[in-house]
This record gives C-alpha cells, structure tokens and sequence, in this order.
C-alpha cells in the first residue's frame, strides 16, 4: 500500500508539472535563461521526448533521489531539503515527546477515574484545546508567552552571538556534542514554544483515542477475572487495560506525526524556523515551482515511510494484530 500511494503521488505531481501554465524548460532554466540555455535544459531533462517517455523518466529520476533543482538557489531540491530537515525533525521529535506525556497521564487517569470531576475537568479541556486553530494558537502564545510575559522568544532558532559547530543540523544535537551546556539551554529556550504548539493538537488527539479505548476494554470480559482477584483500579489499568489499547494510539500518533510535516509550513514561519515547512512556504511565496513540486513529493513518502513505521510498531505492541496479520500473509 505504501508503494502503491508513493506512485499515485508521483503520478500527480507529474499531471501537476504538466498542467503549470508556461515553458517546462524555462522554469527550470530560470527567468534570465536565453533561447539556446532553455533548449538545452529541455533536452536533459526529456521535455523534448513524448509525454509517455517523459513520465517514465520522471519516475526514474525520483527512484534516483532526484526531486528536481530550485530556480532560487541553483541547487538540487534534495540537498535543499537536507539542509533544513534535521531542524524539522527537532520540532517535531520534541512535539511528539511533549504530547505524549502529556496525553497518557491524563487518559490514564480519565479511565481509572471515569464520569468523576477529574475525568470532566480533563475532557472539557480538551475539547477546548483540541478546536483551536494551530495558526491562531501559536500567534497567541507567542503573543502571551514571548511579548507579555517575556518567558520564552519570540521567533528564531539561537540567540545572537551563540553558536556551535553544525554536525547534524539539530541545534540542541549539536550543541551537546560540543558540550556548549549554555548553547544546549539556549537551544531548548527556542524549541520549547514551537514545540508546545505542536503538541495540544496532538496531545488531545492522542487522548481522545485512549482514553475511549481503554474504557472499552475496562467494560470487556477480559478484565472480570483480575477484578475478582482483588486488584486495584491503578493496577488494572495500567498492567491489564493499557497493553491492550496501546495499538490504536500509537497508529494514530504515526500519523498525526507524519501530518504535522505539513502543519511545520504554518508554525515554522510563524515562529521564524528554519526548516522544511519554512523551506516551502518560502519556495511558494518565490514561485520557485520545482521546488515546491519536489517538498511536496518529499512531504509524502515521509508520510508513507512513518505510517509504515507506525504499522510495523503497531504489529509488534499487540500479538493478535500480529498474528492475523501473518496469518492473513501466509494463506
């Protein structure tokens, strides 16, 4: 299935190139390029040869890791996207990581403590949180947190004046590894508001999905023989009914952490981040059409390739998935 969606993606952007308005070459040649350059630039690229001879080259050259070049910076969209991604990684590492400490305690908790204050508070809270827009709710904290209260900055990566050698492109990553303690903090003073935005929409996601989930299986007969044993709420919960309804959460956060590569376009530039979501919301305010042809592309095999991940993840938590699903292969 991850294939299969890889091509129909890679079959859309080709319609999508083709149906651009203006010269294919030209674009790719860029606006300055002469009569003779835009020939030449057709004729490597295949704009020359049949549409039929044209789509398997594209789909060739995507098999080889080529995403096109950018007009703006004359540069492989690839080694573009190689650049800004470790950063985009960050964010969305330490958003998953605050969503889920912060969605598992409190679906936790809502299960053992159901239709009490705690659970209503909780739900109430959620739903709130859960409707905002992430836009809206990133201007706001920035707003409250970073010009009101002055706890957190406003936009950027590092303050001036603090650097570290780049390594691998995560600020925090690489100022550990040159064991800058101060850049490290400076590093997470940045990341943390970003973060956070990220994560309500994820971490009440994520709640609403286990919490229901572990009532489920709370009401099933499974749980009747550990009741009569005498065991606590505390312990049923969390030795007998989270194992069990761990699998659709971690299905879900799969991919609701694919899906917020494409919300990194709206909290990115908000928050002045370098990364992919800034990398294409800059490519299309520069009409730098490969560029965002090729993110786009880059955009859904990481969607594909996490979900797959989350599949796999998902097989090995819970036996009976696993099995049917072996099953099901070997028949």
């Amino acid at each position: 299935m991850s294939v299969l969606t890889l091509w129909g993606l890679a079959t859309l952007v080709f319609v999508m190139i083709k149906l651009i308005p203006g010269d294919e070459a030209q674009i790719a040649a860029g606006p300055g390029a002469s009569a003779e350059q835009v020939a030449i630039v057709a004729h490597r690229l295949g704009f020359d040869q049949p549409l039929p001879q044209q789509y398997l080259g594209f789909i060739g050259r995507l098999l080889h890791g080529d995403l096109g070049t950018s007009v703006v910076t004359s540069r492989p969209v690839l080694a573009d996207l190689a650049v800004v991604l470790p950063s985009t990684i960050e964010l969305l590492v330490a958003a998953a990581i605050i969503g889920t400490l912060l969605a598992f305690p409190s679906a936790l908790v809502a299960a053992a403590l159901r239709d009490r204050p705690a659970d209503y508070g909780t739900r109430v809270i959620v739903i709130v949180l859960g409707g905002l827009p992430t836009f809206w709710l990133a201007l706001m904290l920035q707003y409250l947190f970073g010009s009101v209260l002055q706890l957190t900055p406003i936009s950027g990566q590092g303050s001036f004046g603090v650097s570290v050698p780049i390594v691998t492109g995560v600020p925090t990553a690489d100022a550990l590894l040159a064991g800058n303690l101060p850049a490290f903090a400076d590093a997470l003073h940045y990341l943390l508001l970003p973060a956070v935005v990220f994560a309500v929409p994820f971490a009440c996601q994520v709640y609403r999905l286990l919490r229901a989930t572990l009532l489920g299986v709370l009401a099933s007969d499974m749980v009747l023989p550990v009741k009569a044993k005498g065991a606590g709420s505390t312990r049923i919960v969390l030795r007998h009914a989270l194992p069990n309804a761990l699998a659709p959460a971690i299905s879900l956060m799969g991919t609701l952490i694919a899906g917020m590569i494409g919300g990194a376009v709206l909290v990115e530039t908000v928050f002045g981040r370098k990364g992919v979501g800034n990398y294409l919301a800059n490519a299309v305010a520069l009409k730098d059409t490969y560029a965002v042809l090729g993110t786009v592309v880059f955009i859904g095999i990481t969607v594909c390739v996490v979900n797959l991940i989350a599949d796999l993840v998902t097989l090995a938590v819970d036996p009976r998935l696993r099995n049917a699903s072996l099953g099901a292969a070997a028949t």
